[in-house]
């Protein structure tokens, strides 16, 4: 089982949606269906065409995907399928290595990816009543 590494492009984002949604619906229990969907719509039109997004692959198959931009580690999923397997740890060390990553915002409503970043080192720095599109959803702000 060999694990490799590379750069998403346009042919992948049908698999980083799948990733993306399989892994909100397991960990992203307080989202609501309508904001579910308004970032379905806008995370293949408005973020990953402007973000290098980082698929790792086990057998040419993407489990998850990564982008970081100015610092901050942008997203991290895991397809719920291949969660606790370890690879958002290898996911989160090589983008650790590959970027300048320091900084994270995490959903106050998701424990699990606090607790995930306070494994990886993550202190809490902040915290926002809203998410970075203005949604009800309060971040907590993370920092190495």
């Amino acid at each position: 089982m060999s694990q490799s590494f590379r750069l998403a492009t346009t042919d992948d984002y049908p698999r980083i949606m799948e990733i993306w949604e399989s892994a909100v619906k397991a960990t992203h229990d307080f989202l609501s269906d309508e904001d579910f969907n308004y970032f379905k719509e806008i995370i293949p039109r408005d973020y990953l065409p402007h973000l290098d997004v980082f698929v790792i692959l086990e057998n040419e198959e993407a489990k998850g995907f990564a982008s970081v931009s100015e610092g901050n580690l942008e997203m991290l999923f895991i397809h719920n399928d291949s969660r606790g397997k370890g690879y958002g740890k290898k996911l989160y060390q090589f983008m650790k290595e590959e970027t300048n990553l320091t900084k994270v915002d995490v959903n106050e409503q998701n424990p699990q990816a606090i607790g995930f970043y306070e494994k990886m080192g993550f202190k809490k720095t902040g915290r926002s009543e809203k998410d970075g599109s203005g949604k009800k959803y309060p971040i907590i702000h993370m920092s190495l």
